[in-house]
């Protein structure tokens, strides 16, 4: 399980929750290790399959350790749980339910084809790992992706608003290969009336990407008619609100379940401030401008004390790196009260467990 919970952090978080699978023989010896890379690729006990079918190893008989409750459904990729049966794999270890109703029922499926099925080993770690992932899912709104791009002084633009570009070319690739996996990107007006930009994901020849992410702009005043983002695919929609519950209330609506807020200061603050961020990403520019338009304005914080506490995230590459001249710094909120490990296996699904399969986090 522990080489599980490793293997899961070399994904992306976003729409899906951080998973890593181990399968290994009947005498305990791991044969091979998979990992989810984001929305829209295998699985991570799909990608275990798959690795072995490559080498040739056959899994008849076989233990699967995995993160998180195998998934029973069709969506972009097919049920894990079908795969595992299909594989022959006679034993399943995992450590906590799937909170997504559609997902969720693997491990039914899993016993009535005769697997042993245990879960609860390691569970208090694997919750942890996708804490603000089981939060997103069971307040029903979008996994929350904070970006800002930024001077070492905590400048998002030069005190004539020229803020082209702060990033390396290292960053601002960095940035489109997350604008390509996610399901919407959300800026306000001012920002659109500002800057004017077009929020599409492109390729580092500069070409649009194949998926495009939907273009959401928040505030009261109206998208000028001829504004760079509208395109010519209709993927923009315009959320007339500053209360960025609100707004992701309206995304989820729509189908959005990984929305990435790139600015300006006052809507980077106000989601800031609603504790609605799961994810900050910082790229931080060797650059200092003295003066100009701050990153954030205000998060109604007036003394220590109350201070936002954020943690380094080691998924995904890395908590820091370095991305040509940038720092690229990657966090996620910070737990005040650590969940104590757990690593009782249990059977069948225990109270706990069922409670949290229904969206109890």
């Amino acid at each position: 399980m522990d080489t599980a919970l490793n293997a899961a952090l070399q994904g992306p978080r976003g729409a899906n929750p951080l998973v890593g699978a181990v399968v290994v023989d009947s005498e305990g010896r791991e044969l091979v290790t998979g990992y989810h890379r984001g929305a829209g690729t295998a699985h991570a006990e799909a990608d275990a399959i798959a690795q072995a079918a490559a080498a040739g190893i056959d899994l008849s008989g076989c233990t699967m350790v995995v993160t998180l409750e195998p998934c029973n459904h069709v969506g972009r990729t097919g049920p894990c749980a079908q795969a595992i049966i299909a594989a022959g794999i006679t034993d399943v270890v995992y450590a906590v339910d799937d909170p997504h109703d559609p997902a969720a029922g693997g491990a039914a499926t899993l016993r009535e084809a005769g697997v042993r099925v245990r879960s609860g080993l390691a569970a208090g770690e694997a919750l942890e790992m996708n804490r603000r992932w089981f939060e997103a899912v069971a307040a029903k709104r979008p996994f929350v992706t904070l970006h800002i791009a930024q001077t070492l002084d905590s400048r998002i633009a030069a005190e004539d608003g020229t803020s082209q570009w702060i990033s390396s070319p290292e960053s601002l690739a960095d940035n489109h290969a997350i604008r390509g996996r996610i399901d919407a990107i959300l800026v306000g007006t001012q920002t659109v009336l500002v800057d004017n930009p077009r929020l599409t994901a492109r390729n580092p020849a500069g070409t649009l990407a194949g998926k495009q992410p939907l273009r959401a702009v928040m505030g009261l005043r109206d998208i000028p008619a001829d504004a760079a983002i509208h395109g010519s695919d209709g993927l923009v929609t315009h959320l007339p609100t500053r209360d960025p519950q609100e707004a992701l209330s309206s995304l989820y609506g729509s189908g959005i379940r990984h929305l990435m807020v790139e600015g300006g200061s006052r809507i980077l603050s106000a989601f800031l401030t609603a504790g609605l961020v799961d994810e900050l990403i910082v790229y931080l520019a060797p650059t200092l401008l003295g003066s100009g338009t701050p990153a954030l304005t205000g998060l109604g914080i007036t003394t220590l004390a109350d201070a936002q506490q954020w943690e380094w995230d080691p998924s995904d590459g890395g908590a820091v790196r370095t991305l040509g001249r940038d720092l690229r710094l990657h966090l996620r909120p910070q737990r005040a009260v650590a969940l104590e490990p757990q690593t009782t296996l249990h059977p069948q699904p225990s109270r706990a467990t069922a409670e949290q399969a229904q969206g109890g986090y």
